[in-house]
């Protein structure tokens, strides 16, 4: 039971004080455990697997922070551990083996070797699936987790299970809600140190790691990683039910739940429920109306940096999603999507009702409107509502008076772009509505549907006071004058 013992203390000791461990702070032999001979025999092979696995890790973790290893290494409490019955060199003090060019001086020949790979930078230990290289082989082994989605620590208070220790740790701050580092500037506490040390670099703009290709400079190093992905097209990150590739390891977890149907953030005003935290952290702008995003532009603001993102190609012009069949290019990675169903003719979208399919999603939900008769967009002025927000958009010129759109070549404005469209046909003389009896044609729908007329005999039009029908709603003003003697010239 001693290993498991050690497992619980140490390693999170060793995690949670990494961040200000000095030297003179901590000894090698404040975080590792002798086992007697006796002891040793008692362990089964997994178990002494594990304490190196551990082991290596500690010591892993205490040369990330600047450790000096002159003093004591890992690799003699492994051959202690193994030999037990020797006369130790831990104990004597006897370090016969100096890496030259650094002068330090370790107690094993192995130890040099392990040493020696923090000065060339060499990874003998490579990931099969992904091609990734280690130092050490336990990392290699912690790595492959990843691949094979195994969950070796479980949280013992909800169940949560994790591929590795230290991030097991990180978790169980949420249920103590420990946060022991405060930002000295906004008084915001975190849970770990590095993430404080993260956030105050939104305080001061720095971002000191730099895309050696592109330019583009990041606050951490982690997203400098995951940006370069951009760069070489890698995506070692595979959903093990649809194959799906990811560049980061979170995407693919969040993608997971489309699977599990799992959605474990859930608002605290309203119950929706989302698979992701920062689909919350979005949403809950929806409640205190923060945007935190501002266009230095026009200064438009938004709730969420991938909005603004977006918005930002309407001043740049950018639209870096092409058609790989007609290159057309589109602002949105959805728009592209949506726009190749054009080649392939996929409607997923259908109508339950009239069985009427649609390429898009948001034709699809504006279609089943006709149906329900639903009209969400209401004028605040007079109340009138409307089932389309374009529609709402262009009534309310009629309030404002608002005429955004200009003819170039005669300046007159228009309150909508159709009208403008049509408009233009006057300088174009552009008649693209054809009378498919006479081949007359004409620039409006409206002045063909009325030329038709001429053809079928249709007389729409009727005289309230003698019942005289016409077949020009202009022919029957006229005639209403007769009846009124109304004479307006």
């Amino acid at each position: 039971m001693r290993i498991f013992v050690y497992l619980e203390m140490v390693w999170p000791w060793t995690l949670q004080h990494a961040p200000t461990l000095t030297e003179d702070a901590v000894t090698f032999d404040d975080v590792h455990v002798d086992f007697t001979s006796e002891e040793w025999a008692l362990l089964d092979p997994s178990q002494k697997s594990l304490y190196k696995d551990v082991m290596l890790e500690t010591y892993w973790n205490l040369t990330a922070i600047g450790y000096n290893l002159e003093d004591q290494t890992i690799e003699e409490h492994f051959q202690s551990s193994r030999r037990h019955g020797r006369p130790e060199r831990s104990h004597t003090g006897e370090k016969p083996y100096e890496e030259i060019k650094y002068g330090e001086a370790f107690a094993h020949h192995g130890s040099l070797q392990i040493h020696k790979r923090i000065h060339t930078g060499k990874k003998f230990y490579e990931c099969n699936p992904c091609g990734k290289a280690f130092a050490y082989h336990c990392h290699l082994r912690i790595h492959k987790r990843i691949h094979t989605a195994e969950k070796l620590y479980k949280c013992i208070q909800c169940g949560k299970a994790f591929s590795e220790h230290n991030t097991l740790q990180k978790h169980k701050r949420t249920h103590s809600e420990e946060k022991p580092y405060e930002c000295n500037q906004c008084g915001k506490a975190f849970a770990h140190h590095n993430i404080l040390r993260n956030h105050e670099r939104t305080h001061i703009g720095e971002k000191p790691y730099q895309c050696n290709e592109c330019d583009k400079a990041f606050s951490q190093h982690y997203y400098l990683r995951i940006h370069k992905r951009i760069h070489t097209g890698e995506k070692p990150y595979e959903c093990n039910q649809c194959d799906k590739a990811f560049a980061c390891l979170s995407y693919l977890r969040v993608h997971g739940r489309t699977h599990t149907g799992e959605k474990p953030y859930k608002c605290n005003q309203c119950g929706k429920v989302f698979a992701s935290h920062s689909n919350l952290k979005r949403h809950k702008r929806t409640h205190t109306g923060e945007k935190p995003y501002e266009c230095n532009q026009c200064g438009k603001a938004f709730s969420d940096h991938h909005t603004l993102r977006i918005h930002e190609r309407a001043h740049t012009g950018e639209k870096p999603f092409e058609c790989n069949q007609c290159g057309k290019t589109f602002k949105l990675h959805s728009q592209l999507r949506i726009h190749k169903r054009t080649h392939t003719g996929e409607k997923p979208h259908e109508c339950n009702q009239c069985g009427k399919t649609f390429a898009c999603p948001s034709s699809f939900q504006k279609h089943k409107r006709i149906h329900t008769g639903e009209k969400p967009y209401e004028c605040n002025q007079c109340l009138k509502a409307f089932a389309y927000h374009s529609r709402l958009r262009k009534h309310e010129r009629t309030h404002t008076g608002e005429k955004p759109f200009r003819c170039n070549q005669c300046g007159k404005i228009f309150s909508q772009s159709n009208s403008l469209q049509v408009h233009k046909r006057t300088h174009t003389g552009e008649k693209p509505y054809e009378c498919d009896r006479c081949g007359k044609a004409f620039p409006y729908d409206s002045s063909l549907r009325v030329h038709k007329r001429t053809h079928t005999g249709v007389k729409p039009y009727e005289c309230n006071q003698c019942g005289k029908a016409f077949g020009y709603n202009s022919h029957l003003q006229r005639h209403e004058r007769t009846h009124t003697g109304e004479k307006p010239y």
